[in-house]
């Protein structure tokens, strides 16, 4: 999402500069994206903050964005906003009226402008989403190739059990060869996968197609994630990955003098995994009864030793901003080491697990030959 300034108004070369290179340098390719992703919105605060911080006005900022947006449909986007501030809306009900955004990037916005920041808050989201980003990208490269892998080994064994298996069966029932339970157990598989292959095929394909429409539903949501924090190393990994959401979001409202309750509400809000939005929910409700922050995030598992003693340091020496961005920048690298090693772990295991059940297979089918081989001797 670049765009020029030249001939518009007069601003001075260098912001023209970093402004283009700012959206050209976090340029990244998307297939199938829809609506307005956290990647545009990326692109979208960086570069507002980029013309604002040049001296241009907000609606003049937008109309350049406008300008140069490819699509007919984007340019209807930011043409809209822009009718809307010409008519007089503030930028923060523009943004409220519209239903890509959230309550989070309201508020901050909104205060942001009561504050004279707006700038600075635009930069701060631009962040925000760059780090959300970020996490993502750590996340799927983290989990691409194990899951290649995983798939490669998946068509391995069903490549044994539709073709090689039967042609051993074949042999044994030709000679009437006593079976082992293991090899009984393998060639009942292998039947199953002969019988119903297709069928469950289709059906991971309908449940792969059915997705949205289940995965917005508020019991697959929390069954989900309920799962995926009592997996080993993977809960760890998926809670540091949305704790580092939470704080970097904390740290947002709280540099722009958002009051820590009304901060924890907006979070709360706007992060999409539930253990931690209840929480947040049990932690508001013990401020609102007179609790301090470290004592209402006690007895909650989803909230470390870690965060309860710094956000108690933080009440007594007054730096909660400070302490916040700490805690985020600790849990950014906690992801980062948590991704590598959770790709490194997961190959050799699955590679470990697919030599087994090839072994298995073998052993299997290679049993019953020996007995046939001392009764033909």
């Amino acid at each position: 999402m670049g765009f020029q300034l030249e001939n518009k108004v007069n601003v001075p070369k260098s912001a023209s500069k970093k402004a283009t290179g700012t959206s050209i340098l976090q340029k990244e390719i998307t297939f199938f994206e829809a609506g307005f992703s956290n990647k545009k919105k990326e692109d979208f605060y960086t570069e507002i903050h980029v013309l604002l911080k040049a001296g241009i006005n907000l609606k003049d900022a937008l109309a350049l964005i406008q300008e140069n947006q490819k699509k007919e449909k984007q340019q209807l986007f930011y043409k809209e906003m822009v009718d809307a501030l010409v008519a007089g809306q503030p930028f923060s009900e523009v943004i409220q009226d519209r239903k890509e955004f959230t309550e989070y990037e309201y508020y901050s916005l909104k205060i942001g402008e009561e504050t004279g920041t707006t700038a600075k808050i635009a930069e701060e989201l631009g962040k925000f989403f760059s780090r959300k980003n970020e996490q993502r990208r750590n996340l799927i490269n983290a989990l691409t190739y194990p899951i290649i892998i995983l798939l490669t080994a998946v068509l391995v064994v069903i490549f044994m059990l539709r073709l090689v298996v039967p042609m051993f069966q074949d042999i044994f029932k030709q000679n009437q060869v006593e079976l082992p339970g293991i090899t009984k157990l393998i060639i009942s598989a292998s039947d199953f996968i002969r019988d119903y292959g297709w069928w469950v095929l289709l059906l991971i394909i309908v449940l792969l197609l059915s997705r949205k429409i289940y995965t917005k539903k508020d019991w697959y949501k929390r069954r989900k994630d309920a799962l995926l924090l009592k997996l080993p190393y993977i809960g760890n990994f998926v809670k540091a990955v949305h704790m580092a959401q939470f704080t970097q979001a904390v740290t947002l409202l709280t540099a722009a003098k958002v009051p820590v309750l009304n901060s924890i509400d907006l979070v709360a809000k706007m992060i999409d995994f539930i253990p931690l939005k209840e929480a947040l929910g049990q932690v508001s409700t013990k401020i609102m009864m007179g609790n301090s922050l470290s004592e209402s995030l006690k007895g909650n598992k989803i909230f470390d030793h870690r965060m309860v003693s710094l956000m108690k340091v933080a009440e007594e020496t007054n730096q909660t901003e400070f302490i916040f961005e700490r805690l985020n920048q600790q849990y950014n690298i906690e992801v980062q080491q948590k991704s590598k090693l959770l790709s490194t772990i997961i190959e050799p295991l699955i590679i470990l697990i697919v030599g087994i059940l090839v072994g298995v297979i073998l052993v299997a089918m290679y049993l019953p030959m020996f007995k046939l081989g001392s009764i033909l001797g």
